[in-house]
């Protein structure tokens, strides 16, 4: 009777057990970013850094900056397609579709190299002589944004495939923003403390901010809704939020250390933030105030990323290590 009775209660505290899982489980908040497949990236080591996309085709393209390689994804079949080699550090990724050019900027070169075509057969090279990095694509004015040496925006016509311009800056660019509908870009130069707005048009300066919230302002995005510019500083680590009318800091507050992409998904009023230290900060975006709705574990010196509002998605650049190959993780927003 007592062995029955004491196995009874070892049901029951079981159950109990299962029940009070279930439900926390069940309270569990959904997160913001959810975690969908991971794409090997095959044989790749060393650093990543950006991405870009060809929406027609579906294809996300990374630059292995290590690896002195772009490789080529296709998202329907979640693999590499292509690798295109023989580069030299590439850094920035754009692409340019009514042209079917892709664009890769090359570190330690100086060179922005152009592939055309399904196949992504070498075209034209455009040497900026050192540095070259980000890369913005405005298919609306036929014309690619490329940021190189020691302080520069070079213009690229996006028909001819001939540097038409140069805008000149005091410093190395990071990040830099195409601001839709004007000829504003707002340029990040951390090594001047600063945002630099210049008129792509005239070349010339418009207004410089100074960055007193922190130093080290690598990525930036645009919250058009607010008419804001955000910058993501390093040291420390800190997201700025500044008025695009007149670089008024509107708010500052804590992020994830290690920061290189930031993007805003317009559609949820939210922020998604990349950073080195192996995580992502998801940022609730209302009006002035931006409050931090989750931190997303990934993986260190997982840094570089791209959020790509057509197909709703959130690509995260994670380099190799000991327990994994190199791999693009798909993030889903919720809801």
């Amino acid at each position: 009777m007592f062995v029955s009775r004491l196995c009874f209660v070892c049901l029951v505290v079981t159950a109990a057990a299962w029940c009070a899982t279930d439900r926390a489980v069940a309270q569990a908040p959904i997160p913001p970013l959810q975690l969908e497949s991971k794409i090997p990236l095959g044989e790749v080591s060393g650093r990543i850094d950006h991405l870009a996309v060809d929406l027609p085709r579906k294809r996300l393209f990374v630059a292995e900056l290590g690896n002195d390689s772009v490789a080529v994804v296709d998202l329907a079949e979640r693999k590499v397609r292509h690798v295109i080699g023989g580069l030299s550090e590439p850094q920035g990724v754009g692409y340019e579709h009514s042209m079917e050019a892709l664009y890769v900027a090359n570190a330690h070169d100086g060179s922005v190299r152009i592939f055309r075509g399904p196949d992504y057969a070498p075209s034209s090279q455009i040497d900026l002589g050192d540095d070259a990095d980000n890369i913005r694509v405005d298919g609306a004015a036929n014309q690619v944004v490329v940021g190189y040496g020691s302080g520069g925006l070079a213009v690229i016509d996006a028909k001819t495939f001939r540097k038409t311009a140069n805008i000149p800056l005091p410093a190395h660019p990071e990040s830099f923003q195409l601001e839709p509908g004007t000829p504003r870009i707002f340029v990040n130069l951390p090594a001047a403390g600063a945002i630099f707005v210049v008129d792509r048009l005239t070349g010339q300066k418009m207004a410089s901010w100074p960055t007193e919230v922190a130093r080290g302002n690598f990525a930036m995005a645009l919250n058009a809704t607010a008419a804001h510019v955000l910058a993501a500083f390093r040291d420390p680590a800190k997201l700025g939020v500044f008025a695009s009318k007149d670089g008024a800091r509107i708010t500052s507050l804590d992020i994830c250390g290690d920061a290189d992409d930031l993007f805003v998904d317009q559609k949820r009023d939210r922020v998604y933030i990349s950073c080195g230290d192996g995580s992502l900060d998801v940022l609730d975006a209302k009006g002035t105030s931006y409050d931090r709705m989750a931190r997303v574990a990934t993986v260190p010196g997982a840094r570089t990323s791209l959020f790509v509002p057509e197909l709703d998605r959130f690509f995260l650049a994670v380099r190799a290590a000991e327990a994994a190959p190199a791999s693009i993780w798909v993030f889903r927003p919720i809801p």
